[in-house]
């Protein structure tokens, strides 16, 4: 994995891009301290319809891990199923 701080990142990202789309992690320091990391990203893993609503800022794309127990253990929403119904409906016209 490769390391880089922000200002040179930002005087080279077109290079440290090519990299990632090569398939390299490149870990990004803030004055030595690591802040984030780029890794490549699998579009074949998303379907396209996926893909343009996350580019819109619709939709997250997930990790691919499993839920955690604590999700599960969480309280389910309280809706009355004939708003479900409502909302499915006005959705599928529109």
């Amino acid at each position: 994995m490769k390391s880089v701080n922000i200002a040179k990142l930002k005087n080279h990202l077109s290079a440290y891009l090519n990299d990632v789309k090569a398939g390299e992690e490149i870990l990004v320091r803030d004055r030595q301290v690591p802040v984030a990391r780029i890794v490549p990203f699998r579009a074949d893993h998303y379907e396209t319809e996926r893909l343009r609503l996350a580019a819109e800022g619709k939709l997250r794309l997930g990790s691919g891990a499993p839920l955690g127990a604590s999700f599960w253990k969480m309280p389910g929403p309280r809706l009355a199923i004939d708003d479900i119904r409502r909302v499915i409906d006005e959705d599928r016209r529109g």
